[in-house]
């Protein structure tokens, strides 16, 4: 009995046993993929290459800044594909490791300094970086930031800025000497001249409304002189003109352009100065009075010439609601809209200016318009030079107009 149940005690251990064999030999698979540990990457990726510095130039430049740039790392992006950063330094002195200045991610090829001290000499160098080791720097220097005065990346708009205004001299030269510049008669005169003569067959007045901007404003100076035109032909035809005016130095000039004219048009006595009026500097209320002589005195003609803004189109809504043939000019854009819809006939921006000009023959009115129409030229001969260039590869004519 006793060794029946040793021999199956004996049994049942060797079963226990058994599978030991294959257990084994399944651990020593897993040695073999998963060893018992990783090595580290101790191989520096490779460094970067053509390091360049210089003064940085902008529009702000108090000479604290200098920019950076290098070839990445052969293992950025290739290679080893491991790089993560770029660490760039500075010093003082050549071949020293100096202090961090800032960290480039992977790709980087460019790094702005903004901490530089005006006029000192650095060195900058640039280490690739995998994570655990650095490349061999890459070395550059020495530059020193300076405080620029002139943004050598606008060079293009000084040219064409001298260019401008040589035109505008010239002109104005040859206009003061006689020379017979030829300006193109605007339409809008004629639709001047033509609501007067519509005015006077009516046997009613004319209302001329320079605006409400100040006597320096560029449109108010423009307005006066067509408002000596204007008075010219009125005088001419005794047609009684009204002109509101929303400032006191504005009133005063208006009052000597219109007496002027009437002089030199052989009508002094024809001249009433009561109907250069001031009314208002408060716009809407100058506005309100204007609408109010339109209803009072019905003028049969409505001429808005000048700087206006928002009472614009209380003028003339009112004025077409009257009847009245109406004619505006103005450099405002946001106002040139309700002009068009409102008015038979309208001087759109620079027409105003171009009008003044054409009437006043004034030397230093005729440059202007000539230099601009001319740079226009210049412009838009450049622009079909660059695409022409642009089109058989040549970009460098297109950088040069790059401005940063």
């Amino acid at each position: 009995m006793r060794s029946h149940f040793t021999i199956i005690a004996a049994l049942a251990i060797l079963a226990t046993l058994a599978p030991a064999p294959a257990a084994a030999q399944e651990a020593g698979d897993l040695e073999t993929v998963l060893p018992d540990t990783i090595p580290l990457d101790t191989t520096p990726p490779a460094p970067v290459t053509g390091l360049t510095v210089r003064d940085y130039v902008d529009n702000d430049d108090d000479g604290t800044k200098i920019e950076l740039a290098w070839t990445p790392s052969p293992d950025d992006g290739a290679g080893a594909a491991d790089v993560l950063a770029y660490h760039v330094w500075r010093s003082t002195t050549a071949g020293v490791v100096g202090d961090s200045v800032g960290v480039a991610g992977a790709g980087s090829a460019t790094f702005l300094d903004e901490t530089a001290v005006p006029g000192t000499d650095y060195h900058y160098g640039v280490t690739a970086f995998d994570g655990t080791s650095h490349s061999a720097p890459a070395t550059a220097g020495p530059v020193r930031g300076v405080r620029n005065w002139f943004a050598v990346s606008r060079t293009a708009v000084l040219v064409l800025a001298v260019v401008f205004f040589a035109l505008v001299l010239a002109f104005t030269q040859l206009a003061e000497r006689g020379a017979e510049l030829f300006v193109r008669r605007i339409p809008g005169l004629n639709a001047i001249e033509e609501a007067v003569g519509r005015a006077t067959e009516m046997g009613r007045p004319v209302l001329y409304v320079p605006g409400i901007g100040e006597i320096d404003n560029i449109m108010t100076i423009a307005s006066l002189t067509i408002l000596s035109h204007v008075a010219k032909i009125t005088a001419r035809y005794e047609t009684p003109l009204i002109v509101p005016t929303a400032r006191a130095v504005v009133m005063s000039a208006a009052e000597e352009v219109v007496k002027e004219a009437y002089a030199e048009a052989g009508h002094p006595d024809s001249y009433n100065r009561d109907n250069i009026r001031y009314l208002s500097d408060a716009q809407f209320a100058f506005a309100g009075a204007v609408n109010g002589i339109m209803l009072r005195e019905k003028p049969a003609a409505n001429l808005y010439l000048g700087a206006f803004w928002a009472e614009s189109l209380l003028l003339a809504e009112t004025g077409f609601e009257a009847g009245a043939i109406q004619v505006a000019g103005t450099a405002m854009v946001s106002q040139l809209p309700f002009f068009v819809t409102a008015c038979d006939y309208t001087l759109l921006g620079e027409e105003l200016y171009a009008a003044s000009a054409y009437l006043s023959r004034e030397p230093k009115l005729l440059g202007g318009l000539k230099g601009s129409d001319w740079m226009k030229v210049v412009t838009i001969a450049l622009v079909v030079l660059g695409i022409i260039l642009n089109a058989v590869g040549v970009e460098s004519f297109a950088e040069w107009f790059h401005t940063s």
